[in-house]
C-alpha cells in the first residue's frame, strides 16, 4: 500500500494533525509525518516533494496557518495528489490560511478541505488510494455504512420523541 505523507509548516500545527494521523491510523495506511516550512525550509520542501512517488507516497497532506503556501510549494514540485488543511491562527481565524491554499494557479492543483479539516483530509487520501486498493475501499463502504447507522439511530430518537 502506497503511504501518505504529512507536512505541517509548524509544530504549532501539530494539534490539528494528529486528527489526520489518528484517521489514518484507524484505516491501517501507513505515513510519515514532518515539519517543512515553504519559507523557512524551502530546500527541504522541495526535496520531499520531488522524491515523494520514489519514497512510495500516494499523497501528501500539507497543514499550515497564516500565509500558508506549503501546499501550493510541494504541489509545484509533485505530481501526487496534495491535499491542503488551513490552520486557523489567530490573526485571521484561518481565512488568510483557507485564501492561500485554495487559489492556486491553473496547472497545480491543490485540494482543499475546511479551516483545520484534517480529518476530512485525511479520508480524502484514503479514498486517492482506494481507487486502487479494494481493502481499503471495503473500509470506507463500512464506515459510510456505520455513519448511515448513527445518523438513522438519532433519528428514530427524534421521531419518536416529537412525532405522536
Amino acid at each position: 500500500m502506497k503511504k501518505v505523507g504529512i507536512i505541517m509548516g509548524s509544530d504549532s500545527d501539530l494539534p490539528v494533525v494528529e486528527k489526520a494521523i489518528n484517521t489514518l491510523e484507524e484505516y491501517g495506511v501507513p505515513f510519515e509525518v514532518h515539519v517543512y516550512s515553504a519559507h523557512r525550509t524551502p530546500e527541504h520542501s522541495k526535496e520531499f516533494a520531488q522524491n515523494a512517488i520514489l519514497n512510495g507516497f500516494g499523497a501528501i497532506i500539507c497543514a499550515a496557518g497564516k500565509a500558508a503556501h506549503l501546499a501550493g510549494a510541494i504541489a509545484a514540485n509533485t505530481t501526487l495528489p496534495v491535499i491542503g488543511i488551513p490552520v486557523k491562527s489567530s490573526t485571521l481565524d484561518g481565512m488568510d490560511a483557507l485564501l492561500s491554499t485554495v487559489q492556486m494557479p491553473a496547472g497545480i492543483p491543490v485540494a482543499t478541505v475546511a479551516i483545520d479539516g484534517a480529518v476530512n483530509a485525511a479520508l480524502l487520501s484514503i479514498q486517492i488510494l482506494a481507487v486502487s486498493d479494494v481493502e481499503l475501499a471495503e473500509k470506507l463502504a463500512e464506515a459510510r455504512a456505520k455513519a448511515t447507522e448513527k445518523v438513522l439511530a438519532a433519528n428514530e430518537k427524534i421521531e419518536e420523541k416529537f412525532n405522536k
